[in-house]
């Protein structure tokens, strides 16, 4: 019998980025900036396209170590944008190198991103659970305010549309559909 998920993750890699990783705490710094790189490069394209080219983006951003991405020059920018395993887009990658400084900026300030970013929960993941026909919302008030917090210290490609993805990736939102087999009961 097959496991029901939410209806998003009907085929691979969306199956097993689903099953593993979507909705489930991350409380590590290099995988929040891992999240926050790869939702910003998403922006207009499929979760699968990004998927599909992960390992690519480890490689060129150096394991998303957020120092050496935000040492970043040049003639790194143009190699990134050269190197078919990523999304070649210019202003995604010199994005990606601006927010590795305002990561770092955050993480000098705040301890760690993590303290930062899950201080907006109190460190509790918001569990919602949408029944099969609702429409899940592309932005929150949450995703809203924070959207507006990072652009104040200089993050770009962090609109509310990719925040809220973002918060899901990270599971600070928790939104997995109640008939999902990752659903568990709310708070």
């Amino acid at each position: 019998m097959e496991l029901e998920r939410c209806p998003w993750a009907d085929h691979e890699p969306a199956r097993t980025y689903h099953d593993t990783e979507w909705g489930v705490p991350v409380h590590d710094d290099v995988r929040l900036f891992e999240l926050l790189v790869l939702e910003g490069a998403q922006a207009g394209l499929s979760w699968d396209t990004i998927l599909n080219k992960r390992a690519g983006y480890r490689r060129v951003f150096r394991d998303f170590d957020p120092a050496a991405v935000a040492r970043f020059d040049e003639k790194d920018i143009a190699a990134a944008v050269l190197d078919p395993g990523i999304v070649r887009h210019r202003g995604k990658i010199r994005s990606a190198v601006s927010n590795a400084a305002a990561f770092l900026a955050v993480q000098n300030s705040a301890g760690s991103f993590d303290a930062f970013l899950w201080a907006y929960v109190d460190r509790t993941p918001i569990v919602t659970r949408y029944a099969p026909d609702d429409v899940m919302p592309t932005t929150t008030g949450l995703s809203d305010h924070i959207s507006r917090e990072l652009k104040m210290r200089g993050f770009s490609f962090v609109g509310s549309t990719i925040v809220q993805s973002y918060l899901q990736a990270c599971g600070i939102r928790n939104d997995h559909r109640s008939t999902c087999f990752r659903a568990s009961p709310g708070p």
